[in-house]
């Protein structure tokens, strides 16, 4: 006997979602840093094999943060959009206590982010946690105005806005790395797509 499994309801916010979609973002997120890390170590910097390596990654992990948390709340409408926020933050905060409990004992960061705090390792936590709360938002009303579109469809307008900028950004010979000027154009690119859903439906 066989049954046809029944629609998803929209708009869910509920705790188990938003814990259960929180952590998995969150080790999904210190997968994809793990692989940063790899990439900045182990793939040639020759003919910018490496710089687009970790913009590929960028990307990629900034699409699933963005898109994926509103994809699991069904977001369409304010329920569902504050749904997939809060799977954002829940995420960054479960990847705070990786980063803090595995990555930085193992000394797993090339850079010194510790030395513009001076010393602490809690000056970028609230930057962290807003910023993934934000894309994860922004994804949500990207979502919600998009209605039954699949998410490679969502997903397609930021993944072409960001090569674009990206690359005017690289043309423009930006002082800092690739993978800076792709997480940036994603951003902006993200927030953009939001605003311009928001003045379509008002």
């Amino acid at each position: 006997m066989s049954a046809t499994a029944a629609p998803l309801a929209s708009d869910r916010s509920d705790f188990r979602t938003v814990t259960v979609g929180g952590a998995r973002i969150g080790v999904a997120t210190a997968v994809a840093v793990v692989a940063f890390l790899a990439a900045s170590r182990l793939v040639p910097i020759a003919g910018g094999l490496r710089g687009g390596v970790k913009a590929l990654i960028v990307l990629a992990t900034g699409m699933a943060v963005a898109f994926v948390p509103a994809a699991w709340t069904a977001a369409r409408s304010t329920e569902g959009i504050a749904g997939a926020a809060a799977i954002g933050l829940v995420g960054t905060v479960v990847f705070s206590a990786i980063d803090i409990a595995v990555l930085r004992p193992f000394k797993a960061y090339p850079w010194t982010w510790d030395a513009v705090g001076g010393g602490s390792t809690w000056w970028y936590l609230p930057i962290w946690w807003m910023l993934g709360t934000f894309a994860a938002w922004m994804g949500g009303v990207v979502t919600a105005a998009s209605g039954e579109a699949t998410l490679a469809r969502r997903a397609l307008p930021a993944v072409a806005g960001t090569i674009i900028v990206a690359a005017i950004g690289r043309l423009a010979a930006a002082p800092v790395d690739f993978s800076v000027i792709t997480g940036g154009a994603f951003t902006l690119v993200l927030a953009t797509l939001a605003l311009v859903a928001l003045a379509r439906k008002g």
